[in-house]
């Protein structure tokens, strides 16, 4: 990357922001690190949970760490007009036969936005919200003018079953179930905490070179494939995200790689994936399942190995009843090792095939082996 000392510098900034956030969300870590991870990415978070849950506040918290940032905030009902979000008709262009409106305090003009209920707003604002949200355009009489807007935070007690919604809650790439506190312990803190004050700040063009460096993180061709298998793996199980959702999903890895200081993606910013690829919250159990499997399921493999090795091991070391039976085990034990080993061969096989690495390979190799040798030897069987 280019002008690192900016970067790193930057990328400072944003995760002390980040961290001063966290003080503030009890319970909220990885909802913090999407919305940081939005802001780099240039996406947008749905946040469904309960009234009370904080989810404004967040949105709020965020833009008052941004420096000459713009927000808005507003609940939209289905008697919410286009002028309160939107900003009224300007009379005086209407005199000149021009319709346009004046968007100054409204969302036009905001930098960080937060919306309530999103999904209960009118046709003619989803619309208008449609083109702001994908094409960063709102269209005011003649013409469309561009906005300014980074991340918009969308709200919802739960999510829209009508088919005309699915394209708004297409749009929200980063989504997030939020519920009440469930610990005790921090619920209490939360009871008696005292107000974060704002000592985190980020500038409006340091997001502009975090989000210019995220261009350049790398993503390694094994996590590429890893994509590509969650994606056919989802569809045996009838989840089907949209196309779109992948691609910007990979924007949004690298802003999350960058965001914990990393110069690639890697298998930790894969398992993100779970707050982007499921539509309805009855998936996020199979998102979550494909994911474990695609991203660990290697070395869960090998761990298996492992303890059936261990077990064998043991099963070796029992007092048997004359020496023809202990050799017996130890012939029988000796051959199933030996299995064993080669199992973790063909693990590491398919892994490099993959593309991934299958961490502590060698030593779990070791320990078969020094398994083995127990097994071969008399005395007692040891473990690495």
């Amino acid at each position: 990357m280019e002008d690192e000392q900016p970067i790193g510098e930057a990328a400072s900034r944003l995760r002390a922001v980040g961290a001063e956030l966290g003080r503030c969300f009890l319970e909220r870590s990885e909802v913090v690190e999407g919305a940081l991870a939005a802001l780099v990415a240039r996406q947008h978070v749905l946040l469904v949970g309960p009234p009370g849950t904080a989810k404004s506040m967040l949105a709020d918290e965020l833009c008052r760490r941004i420096e000459g940032a713009r927000s808005f905030a507003w609940l939209l009902t289905k008697f919410t007009t286009p002028d309160e979000v939107f900003g009224p008709v300007s009379l005086r262009a209407l005199e000149n036969d021009e319709y346009r409106r004046v968007t100054t305090g409204k969302l036009p003009e905001a930098h960080v936005a937060f919306l309530d209920e999103v999904f209960k707003a009118s046709s003619s604002i989803l619309n208008a919200l449609l083109a702001i949200l994908n094409e960063r355009r709102f269209h005011d009489g003649r013409g469309a003018v561009e906005v300014p807007l980074l991340t918009l935070f969308g709200a919802a007690n739960e999510l829209p079953e009508e088919d005309e919604l699915a394209a708004v809650q297409d749009r929200f790439l980063l989504r997030f179930v939020v519920e009440y506190l469930s610990e005790d312990w921090r619920f209490l803190r939360m009871l008696t905490a005292p107000p974060v004050e704002v000592s985190a700040r980020i500038s409006l063009d340091d997001l502009r070179v975090l989000q210019a460096a995220a261009e350049s993180v790398e993503v390694p061709d094994g996590v590429l494939r890893s994509i590509a298998e969650i994606r056919a793996e989802l569809g045996r199980r009838g989840v089907v995200p949209s196309d779109r959702r992948f691609r910007q999903g990979v924007s949004l890895l690298r802003a999350l790689a960058l965001v914990r200081g990393r110069e690639r993606v890697g298998d930790e910013e894969l398992l993100f994936l779970r707050h982007v690829l499921w539509r309805d919250p009855a998936e996020r159990v199979a998102v979550d399942e494909v994911l474990r499997e695609i991203v660990h399921g290697f070395d869960e493999r090998l761990q298996e190995v492992l303890f059936q090795g261990r077990e064998l091991g043991d099963y070796a070391a029992r007092d048997w009843d004359s020496p023809e039976e202990r050799a017996r085990a130890r012939v029988e034990v000796e051959t199933k090792l030996r299995q064993l080993l080669r199992r973790v061969e063909e693990i590491e096989r398919q892994a490099r095939e993959s593309g991934r690495s299958v961490a502590g390979a060698a030593d779990a190799r070791g320990e078969l082996e020094a398994i083995r040798s127990g097994v071969a030897h008399p005395g007692p069987v040891g473990r690495a």
